[in-house]
């Protein structure tokens, strides 16, 4: 079969998600899956899952949250036209109901636009949807319209036919194609044909055995045999394993410096490391300081402009098959928009690195609209993600080199205000280890701070020793995983006394963290400070300050609970 051999030679990416069962029939007619596995299709032991995943070694992205699959064969088509600089071709399965979500015409921009020649977009053009038919129908000639005005080389072949598909794939292209495919729902099954509410349920027994006859009777008595060659492998092996910081960090103590700055700085100085270092960011890099790495590596930068959504499902793309190490900025609070692109990600198992800045009301002016307040929850409820907080110049630095070396998503938090370096650039940091900051041997409470309330709490305990106060302040530095036991050693030794101050929402961020974790703990209490309702505009000291998550808030939340614990006694 035509189609065996060149899925087996190229990446696909498969946007049809109910499609899989012929996608493994296709794998199986090739000899790498048993026949008898498909029997297994669905069933709690199988890898042969209701929609693909990558515990098929075959899949390189999940499919089944529809609409993503053309970002992430633009990702792919980018790595092996610019990157891999090999002879490849990519090909994506798209339905037509799909073709109304956004980010499908996302990917038809960026394809366009970069021109990439070796991807191919085949559209299933149906008519159905799942409760109702598409907008647009069979009028396949607006469909044509619609990819040529995105720049595509648009043709129009009866779906059916092997003979027009093959003749359409073989011809030479110097544009992203589109092959809009005319086809009919449920073709030679009668009581199916044409006819809607068959999404998604299979035959009952006896029509299938009787469709599965007439099948069966038409490819005996048929002559015809395709026998394509099968392309050339000239994609060179590549190794992304321990790609670490050519030299320690060169910060000094004290200085002011921005972790969005730091985090900037960082990622170029890792690109020179390895040439598979890749950076993506979306019209925002003089604000995230991606622009340090595209000034140094042009050739490895990939500006995927206000698209927040295609940029993750590039990212993905581009990680695919371990071709690339992917970091990908933008403001924190624009990631909210590609969410869903994030989810099915950890559902294919990718690493890509992402980079959220200007979080929290202490951006400043700019507003709302602008601040990252729910990013640490939506990271957080991602099972395969880690979540860094750096709150200096050097543990951002670390940061990128720690997440470039982290399987899963990894999601780097910075923040817009400099603050100053308060480690050395000796200091040892560890995915799940936080770092006590200050302290004394006669600690009250606990102040677990990140990023600039870190530096809001330290200001605090300078503030409290005045009045005889003292305080232990931690820096979490990722907060997932958190560093449970550092927290709850050090609690123990104030009494289970804590205080947490974030510039986030109080849903889902550090401070329900820390409440998770210390949840089973005996005698602790924990006062969270956080952003209580939807923020405005206003200088960062101002907002700080509203929001009850600035220096003199936590000294009075510190004398508040060491009152409330005397009074008690």
């Amino acid at each position: 079969m035509w189609v065996s051999d060149f899925m087996l030679c190229v990446c696909m990416c498969v946007n049809q998600g109910h499609a899989a069962p012929v996608l493994y029939a296709v794998w199986a007619e090739v000899g790498y899956l048993k026949e008898s596995e498909l029997l297994n299709l669905r069933k709690i032991d199988s890898i042969l899952e209701g929609h693909p995943v990558p515990k098929q070694q075959f899949v390189d992205v999940a499919t089944g949250s529809l609409g993503q699959g053309l970002g992430a064969a633009c990702g792919m088509a980018y790595t092996g036209k610019y990157f891999d600089k090999a002879s490849y071709r990519v090909f994506c399965l798209l339905g037509d109901g799909e073709m109304s979500e956004g980010s499908v015409w996302e990917a038809m921009a960026f394809a366009s636009f970069y021109q990439l020649d070796n991807l191919v977009a085949i559209l299933d053009i149906n008519r159905l949807g799942q409760s109702d038919p598409t907008p647009l129908q069979h009028h396949v000639e607006k469909y044509q319209k619609r990819c040529e005005a995105f720049g595509w080389q648009a043709i129009i072949v009866d779906g059916h036919s092997v003979e027009e598909l093959c003749k359409v794939l073989g011809q030479p292209r110097h544009q992203p194609t589109a092959i809009i495919a005319q086809t009919i729902k449920g073709k030679g099954i009668p009581a199916a044909e044409d006819k809607m509410g068959w999404h998604g349920k299979p035959l009952p027994k006896d029509m299938a055995e009787s469709v599965i006859r007439d099948l069966q009777s038409h490819i005996l008595s048929s002559s015809k045999r395709l026998y394509p060659a099968t392309p050339a492998e000239n994609t060179l092996p590549v190794s992304l394993k321990n790609i670490r910081m050519p030299t320690p960090p060169s910060y000094r103590l004290g200085d002011k410096v921005a972790t969005r700055k730091a985090y900037g700085m960082a990622l170029a100085k890792l690109g020179r490391v390895s040439e598979r270092v890749i950076a993506l960011d979306g019209d925002t890099k003089n604000s995230t300081f991606s622009e340090i790495f595209k000034n140094e590596y042009p050739n490895r930068y990939v500006e995927c402009y206000i698209a927040e959504q295609n940029m993750v499902s590039v990212a993905v793309g581009c990680a695919a098959r371990d071709r690339n190490v992917v970091f990908a900025s933008t403001f924190a609070t624009f990631f909210t928009r590609a969410y869903d692109q994030l989810r099915m990600a950890a559902i294919s198992e990718s690493n890509i690195n992402l980079c959220g800045s200007h979080c929290g009301v202490s951006i400043g002016e700019d507003g709302p609209s602008q601040m990252g307040l729910e990013d640490l929850a939506m990271f957080r409820a991602i099972p395969t993600a880690t979540v860094f907080y750096p709150s200096d110049g050097v543990s951002a630095e670390k940061a990128v080199e720690l997440a470039a070396n982290t399987k899963g998503l990894c999601f780097i938090r910075t923040s817009r205000p400099e603050n100053a370096v308060i480690y050395n650039n000796s200091e040892d940091f560890r995915v799940g280890q936080a770092k006590v900051v200050y302290k004394t041997n006669d600690d009250h409470v606990t102040v677990i701070g990140a990023g600039v309330t870190l530096h809001e709490a330290l200001s605090a305990a300078e503030q409290l020793k005045k009045e005889r106060i003292n305080i232990r302040v931690i820096d979490p530095f990722t907060v997932k995983p958190l560093d449970s036991k550092t927290i709850i050693d050090n609690a123990k030794v104030t009494r289970g006394r804590i205080i947490t101050v974030e510039d986030h929402y109080y849903e889902g961020g550090l401070g329900e963290a820390v409440c998770s974790a210390v949840v089973s703990e005996p005698g602790f209490t924990v006062h969270r400070l956080a952003v209580a309702h939807v923020p405005r505009s206003g200088k960062p000291s101002e907002l700080l300050k509203l929001f009850s998550i600035d220096r003199d808030s936590i000294a009075q939340a510190v004398r508040k609970m060491l009152s409330t614990a005397t009074n008690a006694k």
